[in-house]
């Protein structure tokens, strides 16, 4: 009796395609990445005061003295970074006493002011906690107050839904009770790392 070598030839055909699948998406992987990289090379920061855009009326970084202030950029839209971001910054939030609660101040900064209004910052932000006030200004602004800060941003185009996509760097920079950045936090830092440099700055 002949055996068929119809199962070999399709696990050979079914391997190839796995194979390039997982090769297109390295590539894809290794490009955004290379791309983050990029972003993230920027001189060094060195902070200074700012003033944004908030629902209820304009913040700026001098208004909050006496306070930790914790600041990010990004955007509503963004499909990953920003939520993972803000949900290690909410857990860190969360693990905070009362007290110790009410002597820091989370700022999410746009740097999509196009999309992104006050009011949708809002809603935004209070998603994950409400110690984060959401905040915008106009490009000219933004592209300062990134600069200050190191940070950086650029408008990519994208067949979704969205329109376009923003690349852009994820630190949380951390600035103390004077006004003085203190900390420059990578993407994906701990919750543990970031409560505890708001200890350590709480403490002075």
């Amino acid at each position: 009796m002949k055996t068929s070598k119809l199962p070999p030839l399709f696990l050979i055909a079914l391997l190839s395609i796995v194979l390039i699948a997982l090769l297109l998406f390295w590539n894809s992987t290794n490009h955004q990445s290379k791309q983050h990289q990029q972003l993230n090379l920027i001189a060094t920061p060195t902070g200074g005061d700012f003033t944004v855009e908030t629902k209820n009326n304009p913040l700026s970084l001098n208004d909050l003295r006496g306070k930790i202030v914790i600041l990010y950029f990004g955007y509503t839209t963004c499909p990953d970074i920003c939520p993972t971001s803000l949900a290690l910054l909410t857990q860190a939030l969360n693990k905070m006493t009362p007290d110790a609660l009410s002597g820091v101040q989370s700022i999410f900064i746009s740097v999509d002011p196009d999309r992104d209004n006050v009011t949708r910052l809002d809603q935004y932000t209070k998603y994950f906690h409400d110690n984060i006030i959401g905040a915008t200004a106009k490009k000219e602004s933004i592209d300062k107050l990134v600069k200050q800060y190191g940070a950086a941003y650029q408008k990519v185009d994208s067949k979704s839904a969205v329109g376009y996509l923003v690349d852009h760097s994820s630190y949380t920079y951390i600035i103390d009770k004077k006004g003085t950045l203190r900390e420059s936090l990578a993407h994906g830092s701990s919750s543990e790392k970031i409560l505890a440099v708001v200890k350590t700055l709480l403490a002075e």
